[in-house]
């Protein structure tokens, strides 16, 4: 399994409480997910905790697709990771890390993923799925960064 790493930064002028709130409300991922993915959230009545599980539907060009994860690690308001049981990758950790700051808040983010099909997995990151995880990214980014006054690190 060939593991990719992306990793983000970012610093916002608020406590560290209340940058872990946003991410910690599992609804905001449809408010932060680029609209050409038409995100939504499956799983009623949500509460983030330790062991929840979110069911989600989105299209990647044009494909309907199923994604399930679980929140392996919950320490609020110091870090979560979440991780796929179900989606098209073969690994996907999303750890997301909240640590105080002279400037406010530091919110970090390092997914660690693989693709299936070995060597056309390798190509197909290559080619397009690097490009569209930066996309992702650079556009949560920018919402956030509107919620809460943040200034971009990368």
């Amino acid at each position: 399994m060939h593991i990719q790493t992306l990793e983000r930064e970012m610093i916002s002028p608020v406590s560290l409480q209340e940058a872990f709130a946003v991410f910690e409300d599992p609804y905001n991922l449809a408010k932060i997910t680029p609209p050409w993915l038409n995100f939504r959230i499956l799983t009623p009545n949500l509460r983030m905790r330790l062991g929840a599980e979110i069911d989600y539907e989105f299209r990647w060009m044009g494909i309907p697709l199923r994604w399930k994860t679980r929140i392996t690690e919950y320490e609020p308001p110091f870090h979560f990771v979440d991780e796929a049981l179900q989606s098209p990758y073969l690994l996907w950790r999303h750890r997301h890390i909240f640590r105080a700051s002279l400037e406010g808040a530091r919110i970090s983010d390092r997914v660690e993923y693989a693709l299936p099909f070995g060597i056309f997995g390798v190509a197909a990151h290559s080619l397009v799925v690097r490009k569209q995880l930066d996309q992702i990214f650079d556009y949560r980014q920018k919402i956030v960064s509107e919620m809460l006054g943040i200034v971009l690190t990368r």
